[in-house]
């Protein structure tokens, strides 16, 4: 008889597969569920037969996450304004969160991987997660994908190659200091020292998902930006400003009256600031808010 605890020990990998495929906590949590589901509809005979429950656990979590990522497209069309992945916090700060559903923190979770993996085909994105940061190997991870181990080489390789070019090898005490300065011109309204921080060609994006006010439209442009975080500040001129850990790299959380209304993650340069992605939609700040 296969061990209960060893199957539910299987659960905090499968979360942290789910989400980096995903970019969702909640979609990853319901991939998970539904794996769990499979499972224990299976015969007791069935189970035994399984050689490895954790390698089957992870290949049907896997390839409910490639049907998923095949319909995201349009999912996220009829999505209200920019869709950004669901930030998470720092393991210390995570509320109410059993361990098992906590997403380990590392590289492949900052927000700019993320935004960098929803530019991939889902193919590529399953073929790179699995054998780059899961480390399975290329016959393996073919079985899944349903191409040759071959073609998930190349598929890996072409994503590895997106991924290489949108490293930005700024220690992390560097970016934080940035950050923190961008917070106090942001507090203080100083446009000029705004405008210093971020790249002339930054763009910032915010998501609402229709539930909280945001920008429409991805903001582009350093002092396009600073304009309108000036005129955001006048409008909640009593915003507390929190320096937190948002997808292992240094991040904010700004609270109104209370509440924490934004959370935003930062792609830093050197000492600019190229991306600013703020995630105000409720429904994905649930980690943050217990």
């Amino acid at each position: 008889m296969q061990d209960l605890s060893a199957i539910m020990g299987e659960r905090r990998q499968l979360i942290n597969l789910a989400y980096r495929l995903l970019g969702s906590l909640a979609d990853a949590e319901d991939v998970v569920q539904e794996t769990y589901a499979r499972w224990y509809t299976m015969s007791r005979e069935q189970q035994e037969a399984i050689e490895s429950p954790g390698a089957w656990l992870t290949k049907v979590a896997s390839r409910i996450c490639l049907d998923l990522l095949g319909s995201a497209r349009a999912r996220r069309e009829r999505y209200v304004g920019e869709w950004i992945p669901e930030p998470v916090p720092d393991r210390t700060e995570w509320p109410t969160a059993d361990p098992a559903d906590r997403v380990t923190l590392d590289e492949s979770v900052s927000m700019a991987f993320l935004i960098v993996l929803e530019s991939m085909t889902p193919a590529e994105r399953v073929a790179f997660i699995l054998h780059d940061v899961f480390r399975y190997p290329f016959p393996e991870v073919a079985e899944i994908v349903g191409r040759t181990p071959a073609a998930c080489r190349q598929l890996a390789t072409s994503a590895r190659r997106r991924i290489d070019t949108s490293r930005t090898p700024t220690p992390p005490a560097q970016q934080a200091n940035v950050v923190r300065d961008f917070a106090q011109a942001w507090q203080a309204k100083d446009i000029n020292a705004l405008i210093g921080l971020l790249d002339p060609n930054a763009t910032a994006i915010g998501d609402g998902g229709g539930l909280a006010t945001a920008a429409p439209h991805p903001v582009h442009g350093g002092p396009e930006i600073a304009h309108y975080l000036v005129d955001l500040a006048d409008k909640a001129p009593d915003a507390v400003f929190l320096a937190r850990t948002v997808n292992g790299q240094p991040g904010l959380v700004i609270q109104y009256e209370g509440v924490i209304a934004a959370v935003l993650a930062f792609d830093v340069a050197g000492s600019r600031i190229r991306n600013i992605w703020a995630v105000r939609n409720p429904e994905k700040l649930r980690p943050w808010t217990g």
